[in-house]
């Protein structure tokens, strides 16, 4: 009991109970309030995803229960929130569909290679994904005109088509590292 009780996978606990308010929040009307409160909600639980993994590595406190949560929760905020940006015309829905598709496809990977006694941890060039989906994410759900900044949506959706890319990257030098797997399991 004493392993599930820590900070990061209380924190990961807290980011999965902050994805839903999230959704319904991004499901009400927008008006600069509501798509502030979404934009706090989403980035608080980003944040709490650096948090949670630095406090275990700093602390020694990493556990399998947290290997296992913690990029489920990341993989399901990100989601959410690139489904809820649809309806709001704000990212295309093929977008999501590939970055979707990709997280299922590695997670599918994971599992396999698991099922061999292989573990694979997250590279360098997944956590830049995670980091590019983040704050690409977070400029499209922020109040659109707001900031001082020009080209906001400009940006949200440049950050999300550099995420693209390092997504299907990533795939490739996954599945590429991970080719044996396939000869071993057929």
């Amino acid at each position: 009991m004493k392993q599930l009780m820590t900070w990061p996978n209380l924190l990961t606990g807290m980011r999965l109970v902050m994805i839903p308010v999230m959704v319904v929040l991004l499901m009400r009307e927008q008006t600069t309030l509501i798509a502030f409160l979404a934009w706090f909600v989403f980035s608080l639980a980003a944040f709490t995803d650096w948090l949670d993994g630095y406090l275990a590595r700093k602390f020694e406190c990493e556990s399998v229960l947290g290997q296992l949560m913690d990029p489920l929760a990341d993989k399901l905020l990100v989601t959410a929130a690139l489904i809820m940006l649809i309806p709001l015309g704000r990212i295309p829905a093929w977008v999501c569909l590939v970055i979707i598709s990709r997280e299922i496809f590695i997670t599918g990977l994971r599992g396999l290679a698991a099922s061999t006694g292989k573990v694979v941890a997250a590279d360098n060039i997944g956590k830049i994904k995670s980091n590019f989906q983040y704050f690409g994410a977070g400029f499209l759900i922020f109040p659109l005109g707001l900031l001082p900044i020009p080209y906001q949506y400009g940006i949200g959706m440049t950050l999300v088509y550099i995420s693209l890319a390092l997504s299907l990257w990533s795939a490739a030098a996954y599945t590429y590292k991970l080719r044996d797997i396939f000869i071993e399991t057929s």
